[in-house]
């Protein structure tokens, strides 16, 4: 059996026009605020996607971001080195080294999933706008100017209060707290006391020494 409809107020004519007039209205009574750019500064939101910033010592040249990035607009060279072993008689491995890493914002589309798909948090979006060319070639920046933009990089949101815990910071807490509890629960040992003898110490039944404790001697030399 079909629901029934909630009944519908009924509407006047006119009433749509009446509500835009309205808000016409309200708008033409607010005073206009022009912002004063470029002396002052706009207030951005935070997550504002201006520019893209490289933390290079994070980057382990894994070409993830360069291949899923759709506009093909992430340039990155590399070479292999030998690290000797860390240890004596251990084998030797090869890394890649950061040689060059540039973006070119004449064809980012700024979709932001070279920074999501990065596994070692080495891009992240940084609030600057101001880098307009006058020349096309020159919006493509390399690592050195990408690495200024890091400074400008706002530090991440606070996580909500309601959220879930991380299971890492879980993890290290009930460790944390584990050890803590044994610690307690064990008991302190208490300290020994050591009583120095007031003299010198001698074995049970000695004689003590002086002129009546030695012994006699017959005339023949022996002892009696």
């Amino acid at each position: 059996m079909a629901e029934s409809l909630p009944p519908t107020r009924p509407r006047f004519p006119g009433s749509g026009l009446a509500k835009g007039l309205a808000v016409t209205l309200r708008t033409m009574t607010k005073k206009t605020v022009t912002e004063q750019y470029p002396d002052v500064q706009p207030d951005l939101p935070p997550r504002t996607r201006g520019v893209i910033g490289l933390f290079e010592e994070n980057c382990t040249v894994c070409m993830l971001c360069a291949r899923e990035c759709p506009d093909w607009c992430i340039y990155i060279d590399s070479h292999k080195e030998t690290v000797p072993p860390a240890a004596p008689g251990g084998r030797e491995r090869s890394r890649n080294v950061l040689d060059r890493f540039a973006i070119d914002f004449s064809l980012c589309m700024y979709c932001g999933i070279c920074i999501e798909v990065c596994p070692f948090d080495a891009l992240f979006w940084s609030p600057e706008f101001e880098y307009a060319e006058t020349d096309i070639r020159d919006l493509t920046h390399e690592r050195d100017k990408l690495r200024e933009w890091m400074w400008t990089v706002p530090a991440p949101p606070a996580l909500d209060p309601g959220a879930e815990e991380p299971k890492e910071i879980a993890a290290a807490r009930k460790t944390a707290e584990k050890l803590a509890a044994t610690a307690q629960a064990a008991p302190t040992p208490e300290p020994s006391v050591r009583t120095e003898p007031a003299g010198p110490s001698r074995p049970q039944g000695a004689r003590p020494a002086g002129p009546e404790s030695a012994e006699p001697t017959d005339p023949q030399g022996g002892a009696s």
